[in-house]
């Protein structure tokens, strides 16, 4: 089976050429321009979405560690709790 190209051989085919730094800094500005940036309401939406399911996943972890925890002492204090 013969070599593949993707590994053997010129990458892209051409030769690869360094952008200028001005060229590069309008690039990343005429892409921040394609940016769309979220209104408040939806800022503030997302916002309460995102501390809800923190808030839901930190309970969930601290509650699974609590259980967790007390089942491990049960199992090597030999049952015999205060």
């Amino acid at each position: 089976m013969p070599d593949s190209k993707a590994v053997h051989g010129e990458r892209g085919g051409s030769a690869h050429k360094r952008t200028s730094l001005p060229t590069f800094y309008r690039q990343v500005v005429a892409e921040l321009r394609k940016v769309v940036y979220p209104t408040q309401e939806q800022l503030i939406t997302y916002f309460i979405v995102v501390m809800v399911f923190v808030i839901f996943m930190m309970t969930l972890v601290s509650l699974l560690d609590l259980g967790f925890g007390k089942l491990a002492f049960e199992v090597f204090s030999g049952g015999s709790g205060s």
